[in-house]
């Protein structure tokens, strides 16, 4: 089939080359010149593992190609998806400017039936307001798809080309046939294709971004109360995690949630539900709960050096919200960074995929060291807030020979308590006792 990918971000990027890979022709489209241009000659804009390997193979292979041109994209294409970035507003509501922009273009530009897709996260009803926008000038017939992506940084690729199920909303027998026939190769494992209206598609992303998010939030909330009582959430989360109406994913405390998916969704899902007069309660919580988790440990750091931060040097190993990704969109690291130099503390982090995005985010705030061990140069502790597979299995030695005290502050819980504590180092984490070094 031939498909254009109007947005070439990690959603649009993943979906355009993932389909190439099963042999469609997919333009992709984008409106910087330099980004298409680098993308032209091979080179991936953005970190995702095994992406680079399927991205080189399609644009050799003359099946994926890029273009700043929109109508000479959509000429061909029986399918256009819409990747397009939906920001938050300052309310919290969804941006649709970008997608129904785009829609407005095409109602122009199209001379024969086409397939739409919105691929983004969007609010209940925007397929119907795509639909409007089009309509307002197109002269040809055309159906708007709702088809949520449930990609995870770090994994997409694996996610899309083997996907838990494929969700679809549609409101024509035509559109579900195109649909089903284009997804078709990814689903002969027995992954359910799921169709539905487009409305419950919408709601069907939200909702799963939002349970998710509630599900790690509720965990951090009893890792918060383990502290306080004496319970070691380790033990609590695998006596629950075992259980199976609830499962062990997504149960492990950290110092928050962050990322280009689950703040904004809940965000936004949240904004919808006040907008239909439907107070979401819970999630008014769980929004309240992780902004106050991403700053969780500095508290504890302030008071191991007395309330006062001026002259202390902190080391940070890891600056994106999660491992596998260059993303820093709402990371915990920004947050505790800011928290940290605020209060007259100087920082140097270290992380592997992450420190050009930040260092364009933040400049010259922080240092940058070119690896793990010279991040502890002179510090006086380490925070860590990014649990990449790096940091798990240390040189613990050559750790305590960088920093000035052995103080470890680790959002992540990558270490064992008791290890730790045998091993002599001040060891704080989340929601289990601090070794007997640390008071």
């Amino acid at each position: 089939m031939k498909i254009a990918v109007v947005g070439t971000g990690y959603v649009g990027l993943v979906t355009g080359t993932c389909f190439a890979e099963t042999g469609n022709d997919v333009i992709c489209v984008d409106i910087d010149e330099k980004k298409v241009e680098r993308m032209r000659n091979g080179e991936v804009p953005i970190y995702e593992p095994h992406l680079d390997v399927l991205f080189e193979r399609n644009i050799a292979a003359g099946r994926l190609t890029f273009t700043t041109d929109l109508a000479a994209a959509i000429g061909p294409a029986e399918v256009i998806f819409l990747a397009l970035p939906t920001p938050p507003d300052e309310d919290g509501s969804a941006d649709l400017s970008y997608v129904l922009g785009v829609a407005d273009q095409l109602g122009r530009m199209m001379t024969e039936y086409k397939v739409i897709v919105d691929k983004s996260t969007v609010p209940v009803g925007t397929a119907e307001k795509v639909t409007a926008a089009v309509a307002a000038h197109a002269t040809v017939p055309f159906d708007v798809v709702s088809n949520p992506e449930f990609l995870r940084e770090g994994y997409a690729v694996d996610d899309f080309l083997k996907p838990d199920r494929v969700v679809i909303g549609v409101g024509s027998d035509r559109a579900e046939e195109v649909m089903t026939r284009l997804y078709k190769p990814f689903v002969r494992q027995g992954n359910p294709l799921i169709v539905m209206d487009e409305r419950s598609a919408e709601l069907t992303k939200y909702a799963a971004n939002a349970f998710l998010a509630t599900k790690i939030t509720f965990m951090n909330e009893i890792a918060n109360f383990c502290e306080k009582v004496g319970a070691d959430v380790d033990k609590v989360r695998r006596g629950i995690g075992t259980d199976t109406r609830i499962g062990p994913r997504f149960l492990f405390p950290g110092i928050g949630y962050g990322g280009s998916c689950f703040p904004k969704d809940v965000q936004a899902l949240h904004k919808s539900g006040g907008e239909a007069g439907f107070d979401f309660g819970i999630l008014t919580s769980v929004m309240q709960v992780n902004e106050a988790q991403k700053t969780v440990l500095f508290e504890p750091i302030l008071k191991r050096f007395n309330g006062d931060l001026s002259g202390v040097h902190i080391a940070l190993w890891g600056l994106a919200f999660k491992p596998e990704t260059d993303d820093i969109r709402e990371a915990p690291a920004l947050y505790m960074i800011e928290k940290l130099t605020d209060a007259g503390a100087t920082v140097t982090a270290f992380d592997p995929e992450a420190m050009d995005n930040v260092k364009d985010r933040i400049g010259d705030r922080i240092q940058y060291a070119p690896d793990l061990y010279s991040a502890l140069e002179g510090a006086d502790a380490l925070l860590i807030c990014t649990e990449w597979q790096v940091f798990r299995t240390p040189d613990f030695d050559r750790m305590r020979e960088g920093l000035n005290t052995p103080c470890v502050y680790d959002g992540r819980n990558l270490y064992d308590v008791d290890d730790m504590e045998k091993r002599g180092w001040e060891y704080v984490s989340i929601g289990r006792r601090a070794t007997s070094t640390a008071g």
